[in-house]
């Protein structure tokens, strides 16, 4: 008998599926429940300063990322920059481990952040939910997740698409009814000495700008998949780039349709802002209602977000830079089952925690390979690589580059110790392991002369 053919990813994923993908991961949960951090980190409207200096951050890493996602399609998006821009058997190797390893970390955290995110707007119809009642409660959606992406990419294209809409009917609604009710008294009710230029506002302004990117984490999510998207020279740009603009825009115009309606002092200090929202507008049935549509966006965004991280692990195996055994697709279903786990359950573990510390415990591991790292490997591509062809050049070169870098690292520093040195420390545990491992197998820089 023939050998059967073998799985593999196809290309099947088009300019609107994509940007579905990534929008549904970027707006998700995030807004309506990040506002009100934001909103605590310089204490008033001032606050959304960050917004500028976020979206500024965003769109420039955005066209890092377009550039190299178009020129290098394929399974894992980041970890392949690395690889390529370092070099395959080298410096690349080390740094497309540490990606690996640091998404083992920032990847769970992020998923359960939108796992705890959908329990807080649950308790809207649960009141009596108690805070270990909650960590529960979103420990099992992370288990539910599993077992939805459990299936071919064909299937969840279909899913998507239909969640994508859901949450652009949800963020219409919230759009269009801040719009109309907008109070600009509230909304710019500026405390006293709001503008106080030392180091606790640059550093509120860099958490609030942490929060920020955390709404646009997901812009670089079709790079993931970049093996099963079609013509992604021209795909992966225009996704990246519509759905970092198309979430800026409502991002920001939900984020201050909330505080011109909800005072920015009770605003702050809600866990679920949309359904207080809705509520102060039209009555207790219409935060419900918005309450139950944010949850199903939610869902969509968690969604998304394992369906994307678990191809990096898959793609690290595949290439003997990681664990050979996730490196494996599911025999009939054609997806990186045991990839999928791995991360999944990293996030049921990760949802027993709260939620702004998984906010900025999740930027700290990401920032320094992931954003930092990436911008490098781009400046080295071009530098060193002229075999790999672009389809997409960086508009302006290298000035967004420069300012990605610099906003991240910005960012980072204003993150607050404890969350500085986890980023770190995992980092230096992840070199650890990585030079242990090569010595032992006599892998780069220990293989036999």
């Amino acid at each position: 008998m023939p050998d059967e053919p073998k799985p593999a990813l196809q290309r099947r994923l088009g300019v609107l599926n994509a940007t579905s993908i990534n929008m549904s991961n970027m707006v998700g949960i995030g807004p309506f429940i990040a506002i009100p951090l934001i909103l605590s980190t310089l204490g008033g409207p001032q606050s959304y300063l960050a917004w500028l200096v976020g979206v500024l951050i965003a769109l420039c890493d955005g066209l890092v990322v377009a550039e190299l996602g178009a020129a290098l399609p394929a399974a894992g998006g980041t970890y392949v920059f690395l690889r390529e821009g370092f070099g395959p058997k080298k410096w690349g190797r080390f740094f497309a481990f540490l990606f690996v390893w640091q998404l083992l970390f920032a990847g769970p955290l992020e998923i359960a952040s939108g796992n705890i995110g959908l329990v807080q707007y649950l308790k809207v119809f649960w009141p009596s939910m108690t805070a270990f009642q909650m960590k529960l409660t979103a420990a099992g959606i992370g288990v539910f997740l599993i077992f939805t992406l459990y299936r071919k990419i064909t299937d969840i294209a279909k899913i998507m698409l239909g969640l994508w809409i859901t949450m652009i009917v949800t963020t219409g609604w919230v759009i269009l009814t801040g719009i109309v009710k907008f109070n600009p008294a509230l909304a710019f009710d500026l405390p006293p000495d709001a503008f106080r230029m030392d180091m606790g506002f640059l550093q509120g302004l860099g958490q609030g700008t942490a929060n920020v990117l955390y709404l646009f984490l997901g812009y670089y999510q079709v790079c993931y998949l970049g093996a099963e998207v079609k013509d992604p020279g021209r795909t992966i740009p225009r996704a990246v780039v519509y759905s970092i603009v198309g979430v800026t825009i409502i991002n920001v115009l939900m984020s201050f349709g909330f505080i011109g309606v909800v005072p920015w002092r009770e605003a702050m200090k809600s866990e679920s802002i949309g359904a207080t929202f809705m509520s102060a507008v039209y009555g207790p049935w219409a935060g419900s209602l918005l309450a139950g549509l944010i949850i199903v966006t939610a869902f969509a965004s968690i969604f998304a977000l394992l369906l994307g991280y678990s191809r990096v692990p898959y793609a690290a195996a595949e290439d003997g830079i990681f664990l050979r055994w996730f490196g494996v697709l599911h025999p009939t279903k054609e997806f990186p089952h045991r990839a999928l786990l791995l991360i999944g359950i990293g996030a049921i573990i990760a949802s027993f925690f709260d939620l702004q510390d998984v906010i900025l415990a999740l930027m700290a591991a990401r920032i320094v390979i992931q954003f930092n790292m990436q911008v490098i490997a781009l400046f080295l591509i071009r530098a060193r690589r002229p075999d790999i062809v672009r389809p997409f050049k960086v508009w302006l070169y290298p000035i967004p580059p420069l300012v990605s870098l610099a906003g991240y690292l910005y960012v980072f520093a204003s993150l607050g110790l404890k969350f500085i040195v986890f980023g770190l420390l995992t980092l230096a545990l992840g070199a650890i392991i990585y030079f242990l491992v090569a010595k032992r197998q006599r892998e780069w820089p220990f293989e036999r002369a």
